[in-house]
């Protein structure tokens, strides 16, 4: 475990995913991030890495090759390198190998760097070209933010405050976790997106078209509130396990399948593309 702390905050990063697993309030001592609970979502904040979302038939197709490769690839479940640390920014490191090779053909290092800038921590998702070729992949985050912040509040006294007017349409998803290519119309009075317990009855509401490149976790009842800015990723999913206390926020380059449109990977929507040592960098942060 690496912790990261300044005045403000106090971050730990597992290895395992190179996962934020605590975004802890110094001056409040609220814990904002979801602590894993097995029995209801056994995640903190997993990086999402070489694709983002689920997979038809869970196979990726690189030049109409099939590769098996389960929901939001592997990049969570396998072990990372901490390249550098110090008190306030740590470096973490995947690269390619025999055994990524047999599901994701292309020769990487995928790297998430952390780093605490006074009340905010800064989430850079790196991606370097290693290969002799253009690779394609896609990245995201999926923080998990507890809610209420406050033991004597409830979820539904809680909003996401949206940073411009927006009149938002989700994309629909199947039972299956793919597109089906419509949409509904999710209303936000005021910019503002109120939880409830069964907003997430029907799986993540996923946008495509989003003016704001930052959304607020805010209160009714009190001033405190968490932001996440993403500045550089043009989709946005939210989520969270029906009944469970939490929110995701979840800033993405890439997205799942549409069903029945199972394509190669260059041609998947909202794919990347990195040519020959080429570097890539897409930052995001989480403030108070």
């Amino acid at each position: 475990m690496t912790v990261l702390e300044n005045e403000f905050l106090k971050v730990a990063i597992d290895l395992k995913g190179a996962q934020l697993s605590s975004f802890y309030n110094k001056q409040t001592g609220i814990e904002h991030l979801w602590q894993a609970n097995p029995d209801i979502w056994p995640w903190h904040s997993p990086n999402l890495f070489p694709v983002v979302g689920g997979l038809i038939n869970n196979q990726l197709l690189v030049e109409g090759q099939p590769y098996e490769m389960g929901r939001h690839g592997f990049a969570r479940q396998s072990e990372f390198i901490l390249l550098e640390a110090d008190e306030v920014s740590a470096s973490f490191s995947l690269p390619y190998c025999e055994k990524t090779l047999q599901v994701y053909p292309y020769k990487f290092d995928y790297q998430v760097l952390y780093m605490l800038i006074d009340n905010s921590l800064r989430v850079t998702h790196k991606v370097i070209n290693l290969d002799k070729k253009t690779i394609y992949f896609s990245v995201g985050a999926h923080p998990a933010f507890n809610i209420p912040f406050f033991k004597d509040e409830n979820y539904e006294d809680y909003y996401l405050e949206f940073e411009t007017d927006e009149h938002l349409e989700a994309n629909m998803l199947s039972a299956d976790g793919f597109f089906t290519g419509e949409t509904h119309p999710v209303a936000t009075p005021g910019n503002k997106l109120h939880l409830t317990r069964h907003l997430f009855d029907a799986d993540a509401l996923v946008f495509k078209q989003l003016n704001s490149r930052m959304v607020s976790i805010k209160s009714k009842k009190h001033d405190q509130s968490v932001s996440v800015e993403f500045p550089h990723y043009n989709y946005l999913g939210v989520w969270a396990k029906p009944g469970a206390d939490f929110v995701c926020i979840e800033p993405w380059l890439g997205c799942a399948d549409t069903q029945d449109h199972h394509v190669n990977i260059n041609k998947k929507e909202a794919i990347q593309t990195l040519h020959a040592g080429h570097v890539f960098e897409a930052p995001y942060f989480i403030s108070l």
